[in-house]
């Protein structure tokens, strides 16, 4: 009898053979520069990750969009930030196509560059010299020229917080020439020249007032503005109440430690705010950033406000798409899913893990989907009691508690298979990195295992969403499969829209090549 194992079937032969090694040397697909760059720009974080250092990333970057059109690098960066809320990633794109001369720039610069954090980031990056060049040149200077004549007066002082570059070390870059008389004053301000006081915006003029008098009511400026001046806590109080949600989630711990919540009634109001779901849609915030709270929040905060978190967090989910039919989502609990999900920035490093938000996912979608079935994974499917009836955080964090172990991708496939499983979505979410399965020649153990699922489940389709930017996958591209980068909300929406059927055969590089220019 011939070598069952040397001469295949011709249904084996028909699975794609990898073409690729992933950071373990383990057999892998590479993705398309296409969907790499999309990878990239979904999750890039631009700092070092378990597997990637930061400049590695940059590199890639750079290589995949010498191979891509102007037009792709400007729908990425679009849908990027507009999203995925990136920040990094899509100035870095824009400064891309400012260097090499693309007029998509002007169509991507206004939707991209949307605030003064954006600005200063692209004219960062753009300075720098790592796209190829340290100058503005004409048509970029030209357009920070038109954001710094055209932004409002809030936008302006929004602007002024921050370094590398300031705001005042970008007026002094472009010269902006404004047309009223408010505007010029204030930029004369910014970079401490003389100005017509009486001409200066009304927050400004109250500002430089209150740094004299220090009066009780705080003026109407950005808070950065304010806390770095000495403040009694009652003026702390005024800031928690009326700035940004997003700032309020960000400075519990330091509205803690300035006595805020030791004043009559300020538990509650805060509270309050932080389960507003009108705030909470206004402020777009993600899931994962209000787990970031949830973990990040002191222990010793009053309980009425861990609470309020971990309420915003179930509001924040509402939105998460219902998906008919039997699902399985597969967390990688692995070893390297323990590397901080933003890369790690020394002393400015988040305590948010990839582990964390693999965990929000299945936690998330077994809110939604009271029927889904979770199997974690690391060198073989991973045991974790959980209820469908609990809140999000409670299963996420039983899930990343189990983390730790080797990677393989295709255990909970091998699972379901020996079960004999139905199902009509599978979502896998991990880093790719798999190596405890490795196989020697052809197709991944994954693909392997697919291939034997889907002649159980004809109709299943596979989605696989990556939280790393490393740029190989276990599961090539095909119509049952998906792979897509991120952890925003559109990942929900996109997995939903795949498993009804509803994404074009391109899926994913499709969805980006959509966005109108």
């Amino acid at each position: 009898m011939a070598n069952a194992s040397l001469f295949q079937t011709l249904k084996s032969k028909l699975l794609p053979a990898a073409d690729a090694l992933d950071f373990e040397a383990a057999p892998a697909y590479r993705l398309a520069p296409k969907h790499r760059l999309a990878q990239y720009a979904a999750t890039g974080c631009l700092n070092d990750t378990w597997y990637a250092g930061a400049e590695n990333q940059l590199e890639t970057i750079l290589g995949l969009a010498r191979e891509i059109d102007s037009r792709f690098i400007a729908q990425t960066a679009i849908y990027c930030r507009e999203r995925g809320y990136m920040k990094d990633m899509p100035a870095l794109l824009a400064a891309l196509l400012a260097a090499r001369g693309a007029p998509e720039l002007v169509l991507v610069f206004g939707r991209v560059i949307d605030n003064g954090r954006m600005l200063r980031n692209f004219v960062q990056i753009l300075r720098s010299g790592a796209t190829g060049r340290k100058s503005l040149g004409t048509r970029p200077k030209k357009l920070v020229q038109q954001w710094l004549n055209g932004a409002s007066e809030q936008a302006l002082l929004a602007a002024a917080v921050g370094t590398t570059p300031s705001l005042a070390d970008v007026v002094k870059m472009v010269h902006p020439k404004p047309a009223e008389a408010w505007r010029e004053a204030f930029f004369a301000w910014l970079i401490g020249k003389p100005c017509a006081v009486q001409a200066l915006p009304a927050s400004v003029r109250a500002f430089e007032v209150w740094k004299k008098e220090r009066g009780a009511e705080l003026p109407a400026v950005p808070f950065q503005m304010l806390t770095a001046l000495e403040l009694p806590a009652a003026a702390w109080a005024q800031l928690a109440l009326r700035g940004g949600w997003q700032m309020l989630r960000m400075n519990l711990n330091t509205f803690q430690r300035h006595g805020v919540f030791e004043l009559p009634g300020m538990i509650g109001a805060v509270a309050a705010r932080l389960r507003d779901p009108l705030e909470i849609a206004r402020a777009r915030v993600f899931p994962y950033q209000l787990m970031a709270a949830c973990r990040s929040a002191n222990a010793d905060l009053p309980g009425m406000l861990h609470e309020a978190l971990r309420d915003a967090l179930e509001i924040s989910l509402a939105k998460v798409p219902r998906i008919e039919g039997r699902v399985v989502v597969c967390p990688d609990v692995s070893g390297s899913m323990s590397s901080p999900v933003s890369g790690y920035r020394g002393s400015a490093t988040t305590k948010m893990r990839c582990i964390d938000v693999a965990a929000l996912v299945a936690a998330a979608m077994l809110r939604t989907n009271p029927q889904t079935r979770v199997l974690p994974f690391a060198q073989d499917v991973v045991e974790v009691g959980l209820d469908a009836g609990d809140p999000v955080m409670a299963n996420a964090e039983r899930l990343a508690s189990v983390c730790g172990g080797g990677t393989n991708c295709s255990a909970p496939l091998a699972r379901l298979n020996r079960m004999k499983a139905r199902a009509d979505l599978v979502v896998f979410v991990s880093d790719n990195q798999s190596w405890i399965d490795a196989t020697r020649s052809g197709a991944t153990a994954t693909m392997h295992e697919w291939r034997r699922f889907k002649q159980r489940n004809p109709q299943a389709r596979l989605v696989c969403i990556d939280i790393t930017p490393y740029g190989t996958v276990q599961a090539q591209e095909a119509a049952d499969v998906l792979n897509v980068g991120g952890f925003s909300d559109a990942v929900f929406d996109i997995a939903a829209a795949f498993a009804a059927g509803q994404l074009q055969s391109d899926h994913w590089v499709g969805e980006i090549e959509a966005v109108a220019l």
